[in-house]
């Protein structure tokens, strides 16, 4: 099996091409958006020119199928509101490629996957997790958006396209190879990472409720203002934390909704996101414990209300012993000795899959760790060697 790589960068970049931001490599391609349908759509005819039948599932995940028992591989293709171009991308790409290559030296059947909604527009890798049965349909369907879109009424734009969901059963295995969004192989100069593990995630959202009133007359002792809530609770939060927390423990206050959001009104209301990472699901469970008794000593000692959004949230999962042993050795084949086994501090489709068949993960540098951002980039060597590397394993795996 030889993976062209000229054709795997051309695809690459006509996939960039689909909401292209115009600053650098970056990409404005939500789910659902029209960029992402017409993207999928470009996919979906690229996956059958390479002789695999392809099908969108009800929510929009784009499945090219290989005939008989196959691995599978692949990422998502949806982005960030401000996204990079190889977020996802690189993984369904590369995929294809693969894919293609192995049907060209007449080798094992690969397919392809690229999930909806991975970026979690409405929650959390929405699309894999309803494939996974993590979340059903229902659920997923009364999830909102930011502004207050349904998934229902956003998945409804894919119209016709979508079809049954695919059996997992006819796949042996699923592999996602993926930029790695971190600072860990571009500073030591390697030029790949197995992964060991995917952290577990949560993610809350907390509303305090006060009292609107206006900012010239309300004195300052008489405020029941929902903003310095937050701050409170921002305030103490690290501190309350810190003893259960290790260094490689992460939380996120990354969505903040100000109501009525004006000059000169106290603020009646704020609703915010809270997310945690961690590698161990006690850990996560003990943060939350902080977490709320932190936000309820807050609205007791500011006399506010306290509500809380659903639980959105993946436990954390080991990757397979047997696909991670093929990636390793097909690491130490392309690039000896400049390879590392690493954790995963991002999430996942790989999460949700493990639910269903083993999985496993390969990273590839990223310029100055940065992801979620249009400056998000790798060395289009750095890409190539990724390929060629999972190329060796997938073809050693069957």
């Amino acid at each position: 099996m030889q993976p062209n790589p000229e054709r795997f960068l051309a695809d690459l970049h006509t996939l960039r091409s689909f909401g292209a931001s115009g600053v650098g490599r970056g990409v404005v391609r939500p789910a659902y958006s029209d960029a992402d349908m017409a993207a999928r759509d470009w996919l979906a005819a690229r996956m059958q020119a390479a002789g695999l039948d392809v099908s969108f599932d009800p929510v929009g995940s784009l499945f090219g199928v290989a005939r008989g028992p196959s691995l599978l591989l692949g990422s998502h293709s949806d982005s960030q509101p401000e996204g990079g171009w190889l977020d996802g991308a690189l993984g369904v790409i590369a995929a294809l490629e693969i894919a293609r290559a192995s049907r060209e030296a007449g080798g094992p059947p690969v397919s392809v996957v690229s999930f909806q909604d991975e970026e979690g527009r409405f929650g959390v890798t929405t699309g894999s997790s309803v494939w996974g049965g993590a979340l059903t349909l229902d659920a997923a369907d009364a999830l909102l958006d930011r502004d207050g879109v349904t998934f229902a009424e956003a998945r409804a734009r894919m119209g016709a396209r979508c079809g049954a969901f695919v059996d997992p059963a006819q796949f042996t295995g699923f592999i996602e190879m993926h930029i790695e969004q971190g600072p860990t192989l571009i500073t030591s100069g390697e030029k790949a990472g197995v992964v060991s593990a995917i952290v577990g995630i949560r993610d809350v959202k907390i509303t305090f409720g006060g009292q609107q009133n206006h900012a010239g007359t309300t004195p300052m002792g008489l405020r029941r203002d929902a903003f310095q809530a937050l701050s409170a609770f921002n305030a103490r939060i690290n501190d309350r934390l810190r003893p259960v927390v290790t260094p490689a423990t992460v939380w996120t206050i990354g969505q903040v909704a100000l109501h009525p959001n004006a000059a000169s009104i106290v603020p009646g209301r704020v609703t915010f996101s809270m997310q945690w990472r961690d590698g161990d699901s006690d850990r996560l469970r003990r943060m939350e414990e902080v977490i709320r008794d932190t936000a309820a000593e807050v609205a007791a000692e500011m006399g506010l209300s306290l509500d809380y959004g659903p639980m959105l949230g993946l436990e954390p999962v080991a990757m397979d012993g047997r696909l991670r042993a093929g990636l390793e050795a097909a690491a130490e084949a392309e690039v000896p000795g400049n390879w590392r086994v690493m954790p995963s501090g991002a999430l996942h489709d790989a999460t949700n899959v493990a639910r269903l068949m083993p999985v496993a993960m390969l990273f590839v540098p990223s310029i100055g760790g940065i992801s979620h951002d249009f400056a998000e980039d790798t060395d289009e060597t750095d890409l190539v060697t990724g390929l060629t590397l999972l190329a060796r394993a997938v073809a050693a795996l069957q």
